[in-house]
């Protein structure tokens, strides 16, 4: 159907380097529909130049530390050049930094070379339009035409029409100062220790930087990428690497980033994992005390623990949730006017300071907030009494839909019945070929024997 993604999931474009849809040739017709769809948006309010002539469209490309980049970033950029408009190259740079130079330089839109969490072997490609915010599903449908029509190289440019190619060389310097920005002014880390783990990823230069400069003794981990080595034993989806090093440097907290740097998990001096769920509430009662926090809510989404919902409840704070995906949160925060939203995993959005998650940037606030009250952050931890809640991933070969699958929606209603007021809930991955599962609930071990049974149909269903 013409109203489906196909090519396209929670979070762009994303699958293993090399094979379809992540090849060159997909980026190279990528580059031209991204540029081709921007230009004609542009093109009526083309400013003029000093000779009247019209400036040309750019489009920002950054990336993360993937050896499988310097090919994406060459067919993305050629492309982009191809149908008339200019290419800025960022190069390695976190994901809300791309977002954050898209808007500030003007850009016609940005786009982003990432597999964010994801191994090394696979990558990804997602754009964000010029004011920062990812791409409606409106203008990714119009990207998808484009691309299955074949028709997009029919509007190539030629002669001095032809786009340029030129890298700007202090992107993460801009970034940086961004980032110190959103610190407030009159208080400062020193005396502070802390690890902070890159994940061998996008933020290996720019978040040991930060932190310094604003003081911290800093001690830092995944800082070394060979383009191999992302996410692989380090960042946020290995908090105990964080943990354990905070522990042997007697440091005051961890904060350990994705691959590109827009999600983060954080531990306090004993190496206490705190998950976005807990920083959400730290934050919430951070703003709600400041007078910061639009209409006393928070945006979450599905996954989100049930203690997080009591905990803002208790501090007169709202909780509404939405479907699993960050764009997602910021849809509605958008809607809202929400300020404050995130994910379980460690996105946390800030609409006040920027357009999308962003991990340092969330870490800023609670390094802030620890600073400014002159606690340790596992006091500040407090206050969310989390339900136990069970989450599994199983990888699959295909994604029909659930309600299809008759064991598996069997095994479901099992579970609802036996949960009785907790949670039940199957979806599919966006950005990986996996079926995740998450049972909510007050007895441990139902929720283990159901998740396990639900597991099971899957693996028997559609399992890989």
């Amino acid at each position: 159907m013409s109203e489906q993604r196909k090519l396209f999931g929670t979070d762009g474009i994303r699958g293993r380097a090399n094979d379809f849809p992540m090849t060159p040739e997909v980026a190279l017709q990528l580059g031209r529909a991204i540029a081709h769809v921007f230009r004609r948006r542009s093109e009526p309010a083309a400013p003029l130049g000093v000779r009247g002539q019209a400036s040309r469209p750019r489009i920002v490309i950054g990336k993360d530390t993937r050896l499988s980049n310097y090919m994406f970033e060459t067919a993305l950029q050629a492309g982009i050049c191809s149908m008339g408009v200019d290419a800025v190259q960022l190069g390695v740079l976190p994901t809300p930094g791309i977002a954050f130079l898209t808007a500030g330089m003007r850009a016609e839109a940005g786009v982003v070379i990432s597999a964010s969490h994801n191994a090394y072997d696979d990558n990804g490609i997602k754009f964000f339009a010029a004011d920062g915010y990812k791409l409606p599903d409106e203008l990714e449908r119009q990207i998808e035409a484009l691309l299955e029509n074949g028709h997009v190289s029919d509007h190539r440019a030629h002669g001095a029409d032809i786009g340029r190619a030129y890298r700007i060389q202090d992107a993460v310097g801009r970034y940086a100062v961004f980032l110190k920005s959103t610190f407030p002014r009159h208080l400062a880390l020193d005396g502070l220790r802390v690890v902070i783990d890159c994940a061998n990823g996008a933020a290996y230069k720019v978040a040991p930087e930060v932190l310094y400069e604003l003081g911290a003794e800093v001690v830092p981990l995944g800082t070394t990428p060979d383009g191999t080595n992302i996410n692989d034993g380090a960042g946020a989806l290995h908090p105990e690497v964080m943990a354990r090093r905070v522990r042997e440097t007697r440091a005051d907290l961890g904060i350990a980033l994705d691959g590109d740097a827009d999600r983060v998990i954080m531990c306090d001096a004993e190496g206490t994992i705190l998950d976005g769920d807990v920083l959400l509430l730290l934050l919430a009662r951070r703003m709600k005390a400041q007078g910061r926090l639009t209409h006393d809510t928070v945006v979450a989404t599905v996954m989100s623990n049930l203690g997080l919902e009591r905990a803002l409840r208790a501090l007169g704070i709202k909780m509404e949730r939405v479907q699993v995906g960050d764009r997602y949160v910021v849809e509605r925060m958008r809607e809202g006017g929400f300020v404050l939203g995130g994910e379980q995993s460690g996105h946390i959005v800030m609409t006040d300071f920027a357009s999308t998650g962003d991990g340092l940037m969330a870490a800023l606030q609670v390094l802030a907030e620890v600073v400014e009250t002159r606690r340790p952050l596992a006091d500040l931890a407090r206050g969310l009494e989390p339900v136990p809640q069970v989450l599994e991933g199983i990888k699959v070969t295909s994604k029909p839909p659930i309600e299809t699958l008759d064991s598996v929606m069997a095994a479901i209603a099992d579970a609802t019945r036996a949960v009785g007021d907790g949670r039940v809930l199957v979806r599919y991955s966006g950005t990986e070929k996996k079926c995740r599962v998450m049972l909510e609930g007050d007895d441990a071990a139902t929720l283990q024997h159901h998740a396990a049974a639900i597991g099971d149909a899957i693996r028997k269903e559609i399992g890989a």
